[in-house]
């Protein structure tokens, strides 16, 4: 399927897609299957960030492999990173956010780490071995709809117009998603599964 401008709106749709959402919502899943699906490359925002064994970059190296990283003409970029996110928003032309419950991303958080626990995932730098999660990135989860979420629906609610954005908040709403996708019924425009925004 090629990326179209969807002509109700005017909108350029999935050229440049940002997928943002709390650890283990499944942002990084999601982007490998629309860029199956668009054929659009698949950048995993932990894998440039991260150096091998979990070593973060100085602040200016970050923010200038982030911004190369935007300058391309097509993208589907996955992750957080708050100091970057209004700058990958602003780049994008369709936002997806997964705002699935805490439960669900503590879920998947200790599946992952079950899974590849002691080596690198897929997503990551080799180097970045799978490990249990700490105590201060499960806190980050289970606040991340108290703290972070309202704050990123508030970004989101003002590029409405300017942007697709799509919000999900269900496993299921992301299968439909897709599968509207595959149809070719997506229609590009916002929407938020909750009947919200």
């Amino acid at each position: 399927m090629q990326p179209e401008t969807n002509t109700e709106n005017g909108k350029s749709i999935m050229r440049r897609v940002c997928i943002i959402g709390c650890g283990g919502a499944g942002k990084s899943t999601l982007a490998v299957k629309l860029g199956t699906l668009l054929d659009l490359p698949v950048v995993h925002l932990d894998a440039v960030h991260w150096r091998p064994n979990w070593e973060k970059p100085p602040r200016d190296v970050w923010q200038r492999q982030h911004g190369e990283l935007l300058e391309r003409e097509t993208w589907i970029l996955d992750g957080n990173y708050g100091s970057t996110m209004k700058q990958r928003i602003a780049a994008s032309d369709t936002v997806v956010l997964l705002a699935l419950s805490r439960f669900t991303c503590l879920f998947q958080v200790f599946k992952r780490a079950i899974r590849h626990l002691g080596r690198s995932r897929p997503d990551l730098n080799p180097g970045c071995r799978e490990q249990l999660p700490d105590l201060e990135f499960l806190d980050w989860i289970w606040n991340y709809n108290r703290t972070r979420l309202p704050g990123i629906l508030d970004d989101l609610e003002r590029v409405t117009n300017d942007k697709n954005v799509v919000i999900l908040r269900s496993r299921g709403a992301v299968a439909r998603f897709l599968n509207e996708l595959k149809q070719g019924t997506g229609r590009g425009v916002v929407r938020d599964d909750s009947g919200r925004m």
